[in-house]
């Protein structure tokens, strides 16, 4: 039963004595008031009364309404809870799912046609090792043949400065190209695909052998240097493409390790025109023209084992929406027809970058989301050229000879060189999805850095000692055994993690613009330290390598706080990490680092906020 207001309890209180005060006075008759008058006034505190009580009447059926309000409102609550639980239940099932697939991920191994699509396409690597080591050996012999150009030109010698510029020219000019190609990179693997980017860009390789192998033949340096022009190109397409393609077929748990093949077949490369570049072999005035005309090789060969690998199944999935298609490939590179995990964790990594798909490099630079990893690729590519690896690429021979050896073992120690590349790129190869890209990427660059200053030691005690014949012969090893663990450190890290860190770092939308940009800084930093070393070198000489060492220091750094691991993580992932601010404390003991925790925290923060929402309308809504 509803009590009444306390106001109304004392209205009646006091009514009631004023009625009972009245009939106390008719009983006495002390005031012999008369009964009608009397009456009258007891009647108009009757009715005042009958007022009062239905005043009462009405309030109580406002807090009656009020109630029937307040039990809708639990009611509400109550099922939105029910709903949030149920909401719940559904999320913890799905990241259970995404868990178990992501295990499945990781249980995928090598196939022989994925190896074979590997090889097809990590022949792109080999023709950038290649061109990039292949000037090296014959220097003197080009530097000759440009002699007797200008001679013939000219009618008299050129000086010894000019004809160091010509070669420079030859030696740099790769990089312009590359930076051309690289920047180029993007556009082709959206607009022809990745594997039909590789095959169209394989005319210019065979287009660039051609011109360099028939410069000695036309007697004109300059179509030598239009030959490295091209090539250079064809190599800048293929360090975009090619590191594209592999980590969008290679398996979640094989990623990394297939991600260094790329590394591999560079040095290969490299070690390849180092041991055809020896007097023995094709290091002569008649054969240099040859080592130059072989880099068709490894474009006639990718023309023919290509074309019988598949398109990308990410691109054919998430850019051509080609379902089917990208199902095709996968059962072919799985050689398996359960690819549902793989197709699933596609769709995830679409629907994770829906807002940036087809992004341009303009929406990705200014993105606040992928500006982080922008500059962490970008980072990493300098990290690579300004490391100083391409001073001893170019000039090894020309190093070693400065530091006592004489050209013919000059010439085998930069084969050495190369040997010492191979090896190393295959010890890291099993080291890279176990010990994780972070922290060999740490030790690549602190070996080099101390490396570097040993080969700074060396150069400086050969100047103090340089009458001693003991001792020069002395510095000359610890310069050649400092530079090969430079390269040792090299090659470990900072050699291949570059390349496969910055397409990690991406999903499908914006990887090919990133691509591009990391690509043409790669190359722009080569192209400076190409033209800049011989000049360096002449101004700084014993020092030469101090600026390398300052780089590699401030890159250690940059790695140490900036670099998150993206070992065994879908891309999906790795973008969670940055849209976490890069926290890798917050994550380093979530068992699902990425998608599946962001999903989860974003359902139930959804939900979450759809029943505040809900209680604020029937909160807002009471009469």
């Amino acid at each position: 039963m509803v009590s009444l207001p306390p106001s109304l309890q004392k209205q009646v209180s006091v009514m009631s004595m004023n009625l009972s005060a009245k009939l106390d006075e008719l009983q006495r008759g002390d005031r012999q008031l008369e009964t009608t008058v009397a009456l009258c006034e007891i009647r108009t505190q009757l009715q005042e009364l009958t007022k009062s009580v239905e005043s009462c009447q009405s309030e109580v059926s406002e807090v009656k309404r009020d109630m029937v309000a307040i039990k809708h409102e639990l009611d509400t609550v109550q099922q939105v809870k029910e709903e949030i639980e149920e909401l719940r239940e559904y999320v913890d099932r799905l990241e259970e799912h995404s868990h178990r697939r992501k295990l499945r991920l990781l249980e995928q191994g090598l196939t022989l046609f994925l190896s074979y699509a590997i090889l097809a396409a990590v022949l792109g690597m080999l023709q950038f090792g290649y061109n990039t080591g292949v000037i090296n050996a014959p220097e003197v012999n080009i530097e000759n043949f440009m002699k007797d150009v200008y001679k013939d030109r000219y009618g008299e010698d050129i000086s010894d400065d000019y004809v160091k510029r010509l070669y420079s020219v030859a030696v740099s000019i790769f990089a312009i190209g590359g930076m051309l190609g690289g920047f180029s990179g993007g556009i082709i693997a959206n607009r022809f695909g990745r594997k039909g980017g590789l095959l169209l860009n394989n005319v210019l390789g065979i287009v660039g052998g051609c011109l360099m192998g028939f410069t000695k033949m036309a007697h004109s340096y300059e179509m030598l240097f239009f030959g490295r022009f091209i090539i250079g190109v064809n190599c800048g397409l293929n360090t975009s493409l090619v590191p594209m393609y592999i980590s969008e077929i290679a398996p979640l748990n094989l990623r990394g390790g297939l991600g260094t093949v790329n590394q591999l077949a560079v040095t290969v490369g490299l070690l390849v025109s180092q041991v055809l570049g020896i007097e023995q072999i094709l290091g002569t005035d008649e054969g240099w023209p040859v080592l130059l005309l072989l880099a068709i090789c490894p474009a006639i060969l990718q023309l023919l084992l290509l074309p019988v690998c598949p398109e990308s199944p990410r691109y054919l999935l998430i850019t051509k929406q080609w379902e089917e298609e990208a199902r095709k490939a996968l059962r072919r590179l799985r050689a398996s027809n359960q690819v549902e995990e793989d197709i699933e964790e596609m769709r995830a990594e679409e629907r994770a970058q829906q807002a940036e798909s087809r992004i341009s490099m303009t929406e990705l630079i200014c993105s606040p989301t992928l500006r982080a990893p922008l500059i962490i690729g970008v980072v990493m590519q300098l990290s690579q050229q300004l490391s100083g690896i391409n001073a001893v690429f170019y000039y090894s021979t020309n190093l070693y000879t400065s530091s006592g050896l004489t050209e013919e073992s000059a010439k085998f120690a930069t084969i050495g060189i190369g040997s010492i590349m191979v090896v190393m790129t295959l010890v890291s190869i099993p080291l890279m999805d176990r010990t994780g890209r972070r922290t060999l990427h740490l030790y690549g660059l602190g070996g080099m850095f101390i490396f570097s200053i040993f080969i700074t030691i060396s150069f400086l005690i050969k100047e103090f000692f340089g009458y001693v014949q003991e001792m020069i012969d002395w510095m000359s090893y610890l310069s050649v055994v400092s530079t090969l663990f430079f390269v040792v450190f090299f090659a470990v890290g900072p050699g291949s993690i570059p390349w496969m860190i910055t397409a990690e770092l991406f999903s499908q939308g914006p990887r090919p613009a990133a691509m591009s940009i990391a690509v043409l800084v790669n190359w722009i930093a080569n192209f400076v330290v190409g033209i800049g070393f011989p000049s360096m070198k002449t101004s700084l000489e014993n020092y030469t390598f101090l600026p390398f060492s300052a780089f590699l220091a401030i890159f250690w750094i940059f790695t140490y706080k900036q670099v998150p691991e993206t070992k065994n993580k879908t891309f999906e992932e790795i973008l969670a990490l940055f849209r976490h601010g890069n926290d890798r404390s917050s994550l380093r003991d979530s068992r699902l680092y990425g998608e599946e925790e962001l999903a989860t925290n974003s359902s139930k923060e959804t939900v979450l906020s759809d029943a505040t929402t809900a209680n604020h309308t029937h909160a807002t809504d009471k009469p």
